[in-house]
């Protein structure tokens, strides 16, 4: 019997990362679930809790380094951890986009440099980052959160290309609306610009409903151990609202997705 895959799972106090890590558990994969503090932190049933933020470089490397010495190896990385933003593209402080990219983008790219090198030494491993719809088809009022996960996208295909040569593949998960807390309690542009306001709160409404009325996360987890386990491919898009939109944005007309989009988001 081969010994069990060793699997870090990034943010899973709560949401997507935290049923991704249970899930994998269940497979019987040895797992590793980030926390940003671990004295506050509920136990996850059957994930080893590491202390770790991925916008403090020092502390990932601390946490890699923590299961290198416990487990010699790590088969799998999820990068989950993720932040949101609501407000106009104008209302959007630059120090609010960096905040966003620094936990999106850069957390993500922190962590993969800090596993790639082991993973280039065992000569196999499998990244999986989860993006977002928004990462191929942005909507109104989240602009740096789309940008932010378009930019993991265009990441994640080139990192794809330079790490295979080492047994090493990347994946991509697409989830659409989730009942998570992220999308519940998103935070909102400190300015606001009144001309806005009107369009600001429909978008806000719409999102509240779709998370409201969206089906847990156990069907992103499903599809997180799918990237993670199963055969290659690059993008994978859970069942549901997330896969009818991948094929939509691929064989429909730019216009009537467009109209989609702002009914979805209160603007039609």
């Amino acid at each position: 019997m081969s010994d069990p895959k060793v699997v870090l799972v990034t943010g899973v106090s709560s949401g997507i990362g935290r049923a991704a890590a249970i899930r994998f558990a269940k497979s019987g994969c040895r797992v590793y679930g980030t926390v940003r503090n671990t004295a506050k932190a509920d136990g996850v049933p059957g994930v080893t809790l590491i202390e770790m933020d991925i916008r403090d470089e020092a502390s990932i490397e601390r946490g890699v380094r923590t299961i290198i010495a416990q487990d010699k190896r790590i088969d799998v990385l999820v990068n989950s951890a993720g932040v949101t933003l609501l407000g106009a593209t104008e209302e959007t402080s630059i120090a609010e986009a960096q905040t966003l990219f620094d936990t999106n983008l850069f957390g993500l790219l922190r962590t993969i440099k800090a596993v790639l090198p082991y993973m280039r030494a065992q000569r196999s491993g499998r990244i999986v980052n989860v993006s977002s719809v928004l990462g191929f088809l942005p909507a109104p009022y989240m602009a740096l959160y789309a940008a932010s996960k378009h930019a993991v996208e265009g990441l994640s295909e080139t990192l794809d290309h330079e790490v295979r040569q080492f047994g090493v593949r990347v994946s991509l998960v697409e989830p659409s609306f989730t009942k998570t807390n992220l999308d519940l309690n998103a935070p909102q542009t400190g300015s606001n610009i009144s001309g806005y306001n009107q369009e600001r709160g429909l978008v806000w409404a719409a999102i509240q409903k779709n998370v409201q009325n969206a089906p847990s996360p156990d069907g992103v987890a499903a599809t997180i151990v799918d990237a993670a386990l199963g055969g290659w491919k690059m993008r994978h898009t859970p069942k549901g609202e997330a896969s009818l939109l991948a094929k939509l944005r691929r064989f429909m007309p730019a216009a009537p997705v467009e109209k989609g989009i702002r009914k979805t988001f209160g603007l039609g």
